[in-house]
């Protein structure tokens, strides 16, 4: 048996924060973003919303989408960074807003590369017959962990939210591979200081600013670009196809020239890359399964075509799932 995706549904926050509302913020403009990181605008939950509500409302339209009542999921994954709160999960949150009772519900930290961390968690138990539909959430409010005096991170971020529900099925449709890798060997590259047991929060670590997300972007390029690629290309080899058999590659938002030099590397055109950084930034764990629904709604992607999903985020955690639609 194949695995589909029953339904898919995304939430992205009605606010919408421009790179001219950047300028009266940050020393930035316009110009400057645009080329660095291909962003225009990105989307920002309102005051009191938090990951879970955004989780849920896109939970609520792929369950729509899928003709499936709550009761029918049996396990709830969330990939996040931003969970509500240390504990419980996110999930559990989630489980209580959907109203569902007895799912098996978790979270799972991975940044950037949550979501397909989940692809390969969530193949894994339907293989094994251990679950029979798996409600699989990439959601981040990445606006609540900003820096919004760095201008080198607040103009990257954003908020949303995506979910797919994955199940056993009859048709063609499958996930074919899934590649995960990671290097704790960097973390210092990308992290967030602050909050956890190593800095508990007191006035020092608000006053030093250690709440926020951390990053050294120039170092984190060329890694990032190279890990996407290889993940890219050992997924595919993985699936037995050529890379001339991908319809699309859906790479993680997280900077237009990370991606140009991701398709560079695996020596395909932009045309068969989906972009859309310019309307949401990067929004980590919920970029992939977002692209991929507006993917398939703007019939880049049909049934029976494949797509490569690929990320790269803080850990360092990448991954790549090469899936049959």
């Amino acid at each position: 048996m194949g695995i589909e995706i029953a339904g898919i549904g995304s939430y992205l926050p009605e606010r919408i924060l421009t790179n001219a509302d950047l300028e009266k913020i940050v020393d930035t403009n316009d110009e400057w973003i645009t080329t660095r990181t291909g962003i225009k605008e990105r989307r920002i939950a309102k005051d009191g919303e938090a990951t879970s509500d955004l989780a849920i409302r896109a939970a609520e339209r792929a369950l729509k989408k899928a003709k499936l009542k709550t009761s029918d999921i049996d396990a709830v994954i969330v990939a996040t960074i931003t969970p509500d709160m240390f504990f419980p999960s996110t999930a559990c949150f989630v489980q209580k807003g959907l109203g569902m009772n007895s799912a098996a519900v978790f979270d799972i930290s991975a940044a950037c590369s949550g979501f397909i961390y989940g692809l390969g968690i969530a193949r894994d138990f339907l293989r094994c017959g251990t679950y029979k539909n798996i409600l699989l959430i990439g959601a981040e409010t990445l606006s609540r962990i900003t820096d919004w005096k760095d201008r080198g991170t607040c103009v990257l971020l954003g908020d949303g939210a995506g979910a797919v529900i994955l199940r056993n099925s009859n048709s063609d449709s499958d996930i074919l591979s899934v590649y995960l890798g990671a290097d704790g060997n960097s973390s210092g590259l990308l992290f967030m200081p602050g909050g956890g047991s190593r800095n508990p929060a007191t006035a020092k670590t608000v006053e030093d600013r250690l709440h926020y997300l951390k990053m050294e972007g120039n170092k984190l390029f060329k890694v990032a670009v190279r890990a996407m690629a290889d993940s890219a290309l050992k997924a595919i080899d993985m699936a037995g196809i050529s890379p001339n058999d991908v319809t699309l590659v859906i790479p993680h938002q997280a900077n237009i020239r990370i991606v140009e030099g991701v398709a560079k590397l695996m020596n395909i055109t932009l045309d068969r890359v989906y972009i859309n950084i310019q309307k949401y930034g990067n929004t980590s764990a919920a970029t992939t399964p977002i692209a991929l629904e507006e993917a398939i709604y703007e019939g880049k992607i049909k049934k029976g075509d494949i797509a490569v999903l690929v990320a790269f985020g803080g850990g360092l955690t990448w991954g790549a799932a090469v899936i049959k639609i």
